[in-house]
Formats: C-alpha cells, structure tokens, sequence
C-alpha cells in the first residue's frame, strides 16, 4: 500500500515537472485574491462614503440610488457568472484571464467590503463628527482625519474574512480558462486519471493557507482589543 502511495505521488507531483502545475496555479490565487481585495477596498470605501455621505446630504441622494443598484446587482448574481460576463463579454478582447479575473473579483468583492465600511463608519459615536465640525473642520476632512482612522481599525477583522472568503472564491477562475490553485490540480487529474491526489492536495493547501490567515486574524484582533485597553 505504502509503495502504491508513493508510485502514486511520484505520477501526480514528480514525472514530468507536474507539481509545477500546482505552484503556478498556487501563484496565480495568490495574486488573484491580493488585487482583487485592493481593488475591492478601494471600491467598498468609495461606495460606503456615497451612502452615508447621501444620508447626511439629501442632494447625494443620486449616489445612494448608483450604490444600491450596484450593491444589489453584484449581491444578488453569482460571482461565477459575473466572472464570465466580464471574460466573454465585457473584456472579450483579453487574452489573459489573470487581469480579468482580479478585475471581476475585485468589482464583486467591493460590493461586501462597502457593507463592511458603512457598517464600521456607523459604529463610530455621531459626537464625533461633531467635535470634528466645532474645531473648524469640513465635513471630509472630519471623515478622512477622525471617522475613517477609528472605523478602519475596526473593520480590520472582518477585511481579513473578506480575504479568506475571496481566497475560496477564487477557485472558479476556470470557468475561463484561468489556471488557479484548482484548475492546476484538475489538470493533474486530466494528465494522469488519478483523482485523489491531486484534488485532496489542492484542498490541504488552501485549507493550510485559511489556518494561517485565521490565526494571523486571532492575533491582529487581539493587539486590537489590547490597544482599546491603552
């Protein structure tokens, strides 16, 4: 059995360089899942900014009707299909699936992340605001020195869910013709018929990588929590 097992591991990862396929697509997730996040705080910051600024201002109330619209159309369709849009439709001119996909993820993340900022700037006491204005401060500049430091250190937390659950979602990059961590053990599983192996280490890796990050989160909100104490 032991020598089967081994027989095995070298068919699937050493003949033919075909572990390379698992660390090119490892690459490929890694890289997917950090852009699209950036992108998608840039675009959840913008989005939640629009909705409460709207509430404060009832002549935004156009950005709070763009946001929902956005909010729901991204919300309520799945990211497989919106991935595919942007690859077949959108973006049909790409050659190479990597952008498009961060692109993709990036819009679809963006529509959680902007819940996640609203939900943070929210949480932040209105007196805030208030002290900000009655030291002479505009209305942004009240938001962007005050109300984003404190909210932003409160959403760190749920940012770093974001990224685990962005990792996993990266998985359906294949759908067009993306070679990610999954679709490299897929194409072992092609090459040699054996199924096991590949696809039960593709998802001891991705398993390993959401450990790491979960603890790495454990401790960020922990020093968290201490520095509330200070």
């Amino acid at each position: 059995m032991f020598d089967k097992l081994m027989a095995d591991i070298y068919t699937c990862f050493i003949d033919k360089d075909r572990y390379l396929e698992i660390i090119r697509g490892l690459g490929n997730t890694l890289i997917i899942t950090f852009f699209a996040l950036l992108i998608g705080i840039v675009i959840g910051l913008i989005v939640a900014l629009c909705k409460v600024s709207a509430e404060k201002n009832k002549k935004l109330k156009f950005l709070d009707v763009i946001a929902n619209v956005y909010l729901t159309v991204i919300r309520g369709t799945p990211v497989v299909l919106q991935l595919m849009i942007w690859f077949y439709i959108v973006l049909a001119f790409a050659k190479n699936p990597i952008p498009v996909a961060i692109l993709g993820f990036g819009v679809n993340s963006g529509a959680y992340v902007a819940e996640i900022f609203r939900s943070g700037i929210q949480a932040i006491d209105n007196g805030q605001m208030e002290a900000g204005r009655s030291l002479g401060l505009s209305y942004s500049q009240t938001m962007r020195k005050i109300i984003l430091p404190q909210a932003f250190k409160n959403v760190l937390p749920a940012l770093g869910n974001e990224f685990i659950a962005l990792l996993k979602e990266t998985s359906v990059v294949g759908y067009i013709s993306g070679h990610d961590l999954t679709r490299g053990a897929y194409n072992i599983r092609n090459a040699t018929y054996s199924s096991f192996l590949p696809l039960v280490g593709a998802a001891l890796i991705y398993l390993i990588i959401v450990m790491i990050l979960t603890s790495l989160l454990s401790r960020l909100e922990r020093r968290l929590r201490q520095g509330d104490y200070r």
